[in-house]
């Protein structure tokens, strides 16, 4: 789940009760990420008694917690939470509406979250499409965010498959190069 809200605090509970087993939310949109982050987990028990004052929820495992950063905030201010998340979010376009333009210049974002942080899943979103893809993946992004490419397509089956196989192979060949 993308949370692109001013206040993602509020969301918490009702999309971990709703089943959500994942919640990214901006970074620039909570004054205490770490607090958002502590809550969000707090929140994903698989299962808990009301007793313990924790959300039952339908799903299975623990909430995940993405962090996702607009492309005018620097990827150095997502870095003293990348050791608490699942997964780092490098928009690609200005949040609010598709269709448009891929930010090439990301790219440098999401290799170095790749370079400081092997192990996170990093995901990018915005404009990605065939044309696009294979720079995403070359930099690190293992998860792809696909609207237009995928909705405007004849055959967004072949669209899925190509951003699915595309990934998958470049994180198959980082981990040879390791």
């Amino acid at each position: 789940m993308h949370m692109m809200v001013s206040k993602p605090e509020q969301w918490v509970k009702p999309m971990a009760i709703a089943g959500a087993n994942q919640y990214t939310f901006h970074l620039e949109a909570t004054e205490n990420p770490g607090a958002l982050i502590k809550d969000i987990r707090e929140n994903g028990m698989k299962s808990c008694s009301v007793a313990q004052a924790k959300v039952q929820r339908p799903s299975q495992g623990p909430l995940q917690v993405g962090l996702a950063i607009k492309p005018g905030t620097s990827v150095e201010y997502l870095a003293p939470w990348a050791n608490q998340i699942d997964m780092a979010l490098v928009m690609t376009v200005e949040p609010g509406f598709g269709g448009q333009k891929f930010m090439e210049d990301m790219m440098p974002k999401v290799h170095w979250l790749r370079t400081q942080f092997p192990s996170l899943d990093i995901e990018v979103d915005g404009g990605v499409g065939p044309d696009t893809v294979h720079k995403c993946a070359e930099a690190g992004a293992n998860m792809i965010v696909s609207g237009s490419a995928i909705m405007r397509s004849e055959d967004p089956r072949s669209v899925i498959n190509l951003l699915r196989n595309v990934c998958s192979e470049a994180a198959q060949k980082r981990s040879l190069d390791r």
